[in-house]
């Protein structure tokens, strides 16, 4: 009895001393945290491949959510977990600005754009753009593709060109309003809107599409794409990628896609 009691004794000591031993072992690393983009759906192309020379070039790892602006602007209000937001416009980031969403002293205007009106590829002719120019008759019985134009900031954009051109009570009933400027695009390609109204980026990505006129710069607010690091973010390299976007190199890969750098 007594010898079993001993050992007993020993056992306990044992698993105590390996216990204590495990316990002061250092916890094993966990691999580097993803940093999250929301950005705009009309950005894809680009970020995407700036994204990859990111990665090359630090072996961090940047994986982009793409939506339209507002509702990634809803998402990031709804705590949704993100390091940083690109907005297509002013307006959704302001949004989330308001609401101390964003870390302030991050933000800055990055890139331009412009919009224009496609068509399907084998059926587009060029259209003249200008005051009381007449898209009612182009449509006839079919759509007018472009953004939610309440919410998608290229909707709004196209909303406004066409409202100072005089055109937009001729067509508003005729507005495919799509949830972002992708899905706007894609109704074109499938030859489902003999026309629409996207970003000039936009149609540079899609073979399906060919531009048939560009709306004048006058003729709605100046198309601006605003980024900032969100005041959740605890991501440490969150700073080394804006500064990334921000350069020479990450420049290449918007200007091939026809944005404009905003310095």
């Amino acid at each position: 009895m007594q010898n079993r009691r001993q050992w007993m004794k020993l056992a306990i000591a044992a698993m105590a001393a390996l216990w204590l031993g495990t316990a002061a072992l250092p916890a094993p690393a966990t691999a580097a945290e993803k940093l999250t983009v929301f950005a705009a759906a009309s950005l894809k192309d680009a970020l995407d491949a700036a994204n990859a020379a990111w990665t090359g070039e630090s072996g961090k790892e940047a994986v982009a959510s793409y939506a339209a602006s507002g509702a990634l602007a809803k998402q990031i209000e709804n705590a949704a977990p993100a390091d940083i937001f690109i907005s297509a416009d002013r307006d959704w980031m302001d949004y989330v600005a308001k609401k101390n969403l964003i870390k302030a002293d991050t933000r800055s205007d990055l890139l331009g754009n412009r919009i224009v009106l496609v068509a399907e590829k084998d059926k587009a002719k060029p259209v003249e753009i200008k005051q009381d120019f007449d898209l009612a008759a182009l449509l006839g019985d079919g759509r007018l593709a472009m953004g939610e134009p309440k919410s998608v900031p290229a909707g709004k954009y196209g909303m406004a060109a066409l409202e100072k051109l005089g055109v937009w009570k001729s067509v508003e009933s005729k507005v495919a309003g799509a949830e972002s400027v992708r899905a706007a695009l894609a109704l074109v390609s499938r030859g489902e809107a003999p026309y629409g109204i996207v970003y000039q980026t936009d149609a540079a990505a899609d073979k399906g599409v060919a531009v048939v006129g560009t709306f004048p710069a006058d003729s709605h607010p100046p198309i601006i794409y605003p980024i900032a690091i969100l005041a959740s973010s605890r991501n440490p390299d969150a700073a080394a990628y804006l500064d990334f976007l921000k350069s020479d190199k990450a420049a290449a890969f918007f200007t091939a896609q026809g944005f404009t750098i905003l310095k």
